[in-house]
């Protein structure tokens, strides 16, 4: 449970970095430097993230002790991809082919992804040896360096490129700092096996396919928005799309750690039927967690916008943030919740399919969407898209028998989200600002938090009593152990 502080700890400085960066930058230039920033992202997906995924389900202190070579082949493999990657910008460059962005920012685009590949690359080898201190230096350490060279680059110079600057020697520079810890002894070039290299791909292909076609969704919608009605209002809508998308996937991320982990080693401790009923009850806790989340960003989403988001952004950023909530909560749930049923099983292409359905309907919806709506129209699409990709994704993990959260965890869910919001949703007439919104969390959390308390929803209340200090659980009228891999999921 320790991994959690560094994940809340990035996420809350991640959060405040890039509501920094939309104050300094602007509306144009911040919505440059996330157009370089999601182009970077679709490509690091594509080239490199096959290995962070295969990190994730092959490797482990054993395999680091025993199969030195499994090491060796994905990090000749990292090396080999940049170097076709670096070739390919070359050649991109000098093609003469026009684009929406500058020469200079492409090229920062392409560093952006191999600085943030092999970020997350290596942080997913530290997490599957469960290193905590180690994994929590290197964030820190990241954290602190984009503080400065980032946020410090986007002030200083007021520039999109210095701002993508800073972003990847924040990143190098925190890996720099660790090096050795990060080093496995053995796992030289010389041991790299290309069957290895083959069967990583496999397993992680189809991943790669699917989270690439999430990810061109709002690339594309970024992009036509700047065609169309300007990076000024290509801004309004990533900063929406960035601060909405990063509050998710950081609470989907930090419980993939701990709920996908705990699947994996049930399946190699108990078998693939226990590993599949594991994967059912980590649904239910996903679900528990995003439901309340989501309903309650909208609720506080006045005094939020008050009193975080910049003057220059305000107005549009509600209406934007409102309409690409429900691709909020869909997008989490796709990656976290129903991805693992597949890749628990190792059979991946499905993912594929369902992504491709939701990438068209984007494309169809935006298409079909009335010319006076303007770039909401985009949000409205983004979210319906998402949408119609994770209620494809669910019928395909219906055909191979998965299994689900129980119907009791999710009446609850939608019992307890629906409390809060009763309760809420009076106090959101309130004059905005910071006493309205600690007002707001408070008693959202206490609603729904009493609904946990009361119901042990999705097994979060005994999560927690499990996790505090023996006299405490004494206290608290639970004297008993902690709890095994079925109770804690």
């Amino acid at each position: 449970m320790k991994i959690i502080l560094p994940f809340i700890s990035n996420t809350l400085m991640n959060f405040v970095i890039g509501l920094l960066l939309a104050r300094f930058l602007g509306p144009a230039e911040y919505g440059r430097m996330a157009l370089a920033l999601a182009v970077g992202q679709v490509i690091q997906t594509l080239m490199f993230d096959w290995l962070r995924l295969a990190a994730t389900r092959f490797y482990s202190e054993r395999a680091r002790r025993e199969r030195p070579e499994l090491r060796a082949t994905l990090d000749a493999s990292f090396a080999v991809l940049i170097a076709l990657l670096s070739g390919g910008t070359i050649f991109f460059l000098v093609s003469g082919i026009e684009v929406p962005l500058s020469h200079a920012l492409v090229g920062l685009a392409v560093g952006a992804a191999v600085a943030n590949g092999l970020f997350d690359y290596n942080t997913a080898l530290v997490r599957a040896r469960f290193r905590d201190g180690l994994y929590a230096r290197i964030i820190m350490g990241k954290n602190l360096l984009s503080l400065v060279l980032t946020v410090g680059g986007a002030w200083w110079f007021g520039s999109a490129a210095m701002a993508l600057t800073g972003v990847c020697l924040s990143m190098t520079g925190s890996l720099l700092a660790s090096r050795r810890s990060l080093s496995d002894a053995g796992a030289s070039p010389a041991a790299a096996r290309r069957g290895l290299a083959a069967q990583a791909l496999r397993y992680a292909l189809p991943i790669v396919m699917a989270n690439m076609l999430y990810q061109v969704i709002p690339l594309v919608d970024r992009a036509l928005i700047a065609q169309r009605y300007g990076f000024a209002e290509s801004g309004q809508f990533s900063l929406a799309y960035d601060l909405g998308i990063r509050i998710v996937l950081a609470i989907g991320s930090t419980l993939d750690v701990l709920l996908f982990q705990l699947a994996v080693r049930t399946d190699e401790l108990h078998g693939p039927d226990q590993s599949r009923r594991q994967i059912g009850r980590n649904m239910g806790v996903v679900v528990a967690i995003l439901a309340p989340t989501c309903v309650g960003a909208w609720l506080v989403l006045p005094s939020f916008q008050q009193l975080v988001v910049p003057p220059e952004f305000r107005g549009p950023f509600a209406q934007f943030f409102t309409m690409l909530l429900p691709g909020f909560f869909c997008y989490p749930l796709i990656h976290y919740a129903v991805h693992p049923v597949f890749q628990i099983r190792k059979r991946t292409r499905p993912l594929i399919a369902t992504a491709s359905m939701a990438a068209a309907a984007n494309v169809g919806i935006s298409l079909a969407m009335p010319a006076g709506a303007g770039a909401i129209g985009y949000a409205v699409a983004l979210s319906a898209a998402l949408g119609a990709g994770l209620l494809a994704l669910i019928a395909a993990a219906t055909l191979v028998r998965a299994s689900w959260p129980s119907p009791r965890d999710l009446a609850l869910t939608l019992l307890g989200s629906a409390a809060m919001a009763a309760a809420l949703l009076p106090l959101r007439a309130l004059t905005p600002g910071l006493s309205t919104l600690v007002i707001q969390v408070a008693l959202g959390t206490l609603v729904y938090g009493g609904v946990v308390a009361a119901f042990d929803l999705a097994g979060l209340r005994s999560l927690c009593l499990a996790h505090l200090p023996a006299r405490w659980r004494r206290d608290a009228g639970d004297p008993g152990p902690l709890p095994t891999v079925d109770h804690v999921a």
